[in-house]
């Protein structure tokens, strides 16, 4: 007999024991426990046949069919099982913790391989998730113009022994026009809200957590709404480095790129930077001045910030003659202690 476990001891299982995920890859795809490993009951195509069967047909006449499908994987189903088992056990679940996931753990129990399940499967896990950025957490908003080395500011933190997210890494994108180059692909919406959660749930509730300041939107994800209500609300440090200092960050930071994604970034924003504007950059760019492109692009950003964020939490700024990232967190942590 198959057991069952409710999400937080699935997750608290999981530290130690395998996570296997039943639903096809296009769900997988989707969103997913991190961590988990893919071993689909159906592909994509088989899961929309059987739907399709049991909407036309019944329940009776889609069960045939998948265990027509199903019966020639189940021997590798069992030794892909086995392999990645831990002391003999797996975690496996589904959609809504019914009937892939019970015959997956059935066809493995009675091989030898004890298969505890995810009670309400995924779908459970995904309301624990979205209640979780609801939870008080004590944030701490690090803002600043782009440019202002924010990133670095927040990994010296980390490396003094403050607790950090980075959300921009857990969405591949640093926030702007310019924020895909160089990045891997983004995840999808509900994949980054899974990935955010479980950056949370490793971190002490009762401790300070650090953040970057971000708009609702991280390129094509979205910060999830209780969180970033939160995040509105949290004390800020904003970093004041002089625009030249900035544009050299710039220029070291997507200098290595090549001119034609630059423009296409460049054209994202011509709306926003008017036509003269982008007429200039692109001609900066075809000779190669890439300083100049920075001045410009960083000119419109400035006054996109000034109508960001200030006016929710208490807002403390962290003055800097120059990029020194290491200056600026012991700065802030020093101000900390001053106003505490």
């Amino acid at each position: 007999m198959s057991l069952f476990l409710p999400v937080q001891d699935f997750l608290q299982a999981s530290a130690e024991i395998p996570v296997i995920d039943v639903r096809s890859p296009g769900e997988f795809l989707r969103g997913h426990i991190p961590g988990a490993h893919n071993i689909p009951l159906f592909n994509n195509e088989e899961r929309a046949l059987v739907g399709t069967k049991y909407k036309q047909v019944g329940k009776e006449e889609a069960v045939l069919l998948g265990l027509e499908i199903v019966g020639p994987k189940m021997a590798s189903f069992v030794r892909e099982a086995k392999e990645m088992s831990k002391n003999g056990k797996v975690l496996v679940h589904c959609w809504r913790g019914g009937m892939r996931s019970g015959s997956f753990a059935w066809l493995l129990n009675t091989s030898g391989v004890e298969a505890i399940t995810l009670k309400q499967g995924y779908k459970a896990y995904r309301r624990h998730v979205l209640k979780s950025f609801a939870s008080p957490y004590t944030l701490i908003v690090l803002g600043g113009e782009t440019g202002s080395g924010k990133t670095e500011i927040l990994a010296s933190l980390k490396e003094r022994g403050e607790q950090v997210i980075d959300l921009e890494a857990l969405a591949h994108h640093k926030g702007s026009a310019f924020g895909a180059l160089g990045q891997q692909p983004q995840p999808g919406v509900e994949e980054f809200e899974n990935l955010l959660y479980t950056e949370l749930r490793g971190l002490d509730a009762n401790r300070r957590i650090w953040v970057e300041d971000e708009s609702k939107s991280i390129g094509r994800v979205f910060i999830p709404p209780d969180f970033w209500q939160q995040m509105k609300q949290a004390m800020m440090f904003r970093i004041a480095l002089p625009k030249e200092a900035r544009v050299e960050r710039l220029l070291k930071e997507y200098g290595c790129f090549n001119i034609t994604d630059l423009e296409a970034s460049v054209l994202r924003i011509q709306k926003r930077l008017g036509g003269l504007a982008t007429r200039q950059c692109q001609d900066a760019l075809k000779i190669g001045d890439l300083k100049t492109v920075a001045e410009i692009t960083l000119t419109y950003y400035d006054k996109a910030y000034t109508h960001h964020k200030e006016d929710s939490g208490s807002c403390q700024r962290i003055v800097l003659e120059k990029d020194n990232p290491q200056e600026a967190a012991s700065l802030i942590l020093e101000q900390m202690k001053t106003s505490s």
